[in-house]
């Protein structure tokens, strides 16, 4: 068995078993999303800046522990911790035998355990798993659930006084769940979008999720923005929390109202029909989709397949369920470095210039095509075999 050690600059997909190289601290959490680990890695460096005398926290990345040796070593730190928070995406059939070892070590050492579901969703499982009373378990999941620096920050404060901390902490705080972004703008209204658009060759929406927002994780998002700008088109970028969440649906079919949509850019990934809900994207438009891949760009030039299962199966074959158009991966996980409060590995997406370029250049196509009248479109027909 060869084992890796991590190292700055080194992307795993949890595929081959790593040591996180990290030492023991008061706090664990581990995260499915990296978005999570950004924002709790910067929550603790302010912390830690006003309070040196504040807890310390260790970030794990849920992804980098899918072999089961990368999980049996990573536990030898769990065991000297004193809270252990884990916010899985898809539950404990997402990380069963990481779920297992947490379980089993945090009952024999006495460690108070959360383990919390990855979206906005309760998970009646997790919270049985769970050690830490409900109530708890019930507010540390609505921190991470709403998002946004202060939850974050609040999220630390409330689990130091778990484990004896005398510090202040305030309640969870709702953050919109969907709202309109413009790279350089704080909340922009619509009139404000619309103000900076040059060109008149169609509305272009670009949707794509509120945590990118959230942990100022919007490259991909600006670089789209910028090239859509350059080709006369006019980008409306929105994030939302998710495509079935009432909220969103409202705010797109608003949008879609004032500016009716030629294309739209889609970032994020699932399928809200597979799940019997109406997808509030159909607009009598083309949905172009867009991968935010979770891979690195050097691992995916060198392989010889492709992007890898978590992205195929989350931005490839479900969004297709709902009628979703492939355009390619337009962005990477790269690496930011390593935090040394928490000695996490931060990554965060970086684009891809020609591939932005050649989304950009699809979804003018598309608008220059609906805008064609019908007797000028020439129809190709293209059979599989």
């Amino acid at each position: 068995m060869h084992l890796l050690a991590t190292e700055p600059g080194m992307i795993a997909d949890g595929s081959a078993a790593v040591d996180l190289g990290q030492t023991p601290g008061d706090i664990i959490v581990l995260a499915s999303a990296d978005t999570d680990i950004a924002l709790l890695a910067a929550a603790q460096s302010r912390r830690r800046a006003d309070d040196p005398a504040a807890p310390t926290l260790r970030l794990a990345p849920v992804m980098r522990l899918g072999h089961n040796l990368s999980v049996d070593l990573y536990i030898e730190v769990v065991a000297q911790a004193r809270l252990v928070i884990a916010r899985l995406l898809g539950g404990n059939a997402y990380w069963p035998y990481g779920v297992e070892r947490l379980v089993e070590t945090c009952r024999e050492n006495g460690i108070s355990l959360a383990l919390l579901p990855g979206d906005d969703k309760p998970d009646p499982e997790l919270a049985r798993l769970s050690t830490v009373p409900r109530d708890a378990w019930h507010r540390l999941w609505r921190y991470l659930a709403e998002g946004g620096p202060g939850n974050a920050e609040n999220f630390l404060r409330y689990a130091a006084s778990l484990i004896g901390d005398a510090t202040q902490w305030a309640e969870p705080a709702p953050l919109l769940r969907a709202g309109l972004y413009w790279p350089g703008h704080a909340l922009p209204s619509l009139a404000e979008i619309a103000a900076e658009w040059r060109g008149d060759s169609g509305v272009v929406p670009i949707v794509f999720y509120r945590a990118l927002v959230q942990s100022g994780n919007t490259a991909p998002v600006d670089a789209l923005v910028q090239a859509l700008m350059a080709r006369r088109l006019r980008p409306l970028p929105l994030f939302v929390q998710s495509l079935k969440d009432a909220e969103a649906a409202a705010l797109l079919a608003d949008l879609f109202a004032q500016h009716p949509p030629s294309v739209i850019l889609n970032a994020t990934g699932f399928s809200v029909a597979a799940s019997g809900g109406t997808d509030p994207l159909q607009a009598d438009c083309p949905i172009l989709q867009v991968v935010f891949s979770g891979g690195d760009e050097e691992a995916w030039r060198a392989g010889t397949r492709g992007l890898g299962p978590r992205d195929l199966a989350m931005n490839v074959a479900l969004p297709e369920i709902d009628g979703r158009i492939l355009s390619r991966a337009v962005s990477f996980k790269a690496p930011l470095g390593r935090d040394p409060e928490t000695e996490a590995d931060l990554v965060g997406y970086r684009p891809v210039a020609d591939r932005i370029a050649f989304v950009a250049d699809l979804a003018r196509n598309w608008a220059r095509l609906r805008m064609k009248p019908p007797a000028e479109r020439h129809i190709a027909i293209i059979l599989a075999n």
